[in-house]
């Protein structure tokens, strides 16, 4: 009963048994806070921020800052490379069209009435007989030796 008279060691008791459960109730509080965050969280409130995170996680870091560079490199290297493609491309372009021009050209000059034309006054003439071959065989060769 509450109305019941009690001693000053009663009372001492009871207020230390308060004192108790304030004390317990406040180190759950603090190791509650205590408990380690997702590193989600964290960089949402800035926790990541703090000296003690960065010391605790610095090597990460540098990593993950050589890891970007990387990235960054990659992408200036395959936009150089995409543009040497490119070029070169258009050089095999070039190079194409100037083979085709020169081979038609060619063509066009060595034509057998073009060159019956230009010799002419050189004197030579096209023949008219159709060219003969002459064909040795080996036994011929043997007996004439």
């Amino acid at each position: 009963m509450e109305n019941d008279f009690l001693t000053k060691e009663q009372l001492e008791k009871k207020a230390a048994a308060e004192q108790a459960k304030r004390a317990k109730k406040r180190s759950k509080s603090a190791a509650a806070k205590k408990i380690k965050t997702s590193s989600f969280v964290q960089i949402l409130n800035g926790d990541f921020l703090t000296k003690e995170f960065m010391i605790k996680n610095l090597s990460f870091i540098f990593f993950i800052m050589l890891l970007l560079l990387v990235v960054v490199g990659k992408g200036y290297y395959g936009k150089h490379l995409s543009k040497d493609v490119l070029n070169t491309q258009k050089k095999v372009n070039e190079l194409t069209s100037d083979y085709f021009e020169a081979k038609a050209t060619l063509e066009e000059r060595t034509r057998r009435s073009e060159l019956v034309e230009k010799l002419e006054h050189t004197g030579l003439k096209e023949t008219i007989n159709p060219t003969k071959v002459i064909k040795i065989t080996k036994e011929n060769t043997a007996i004439e030796r």
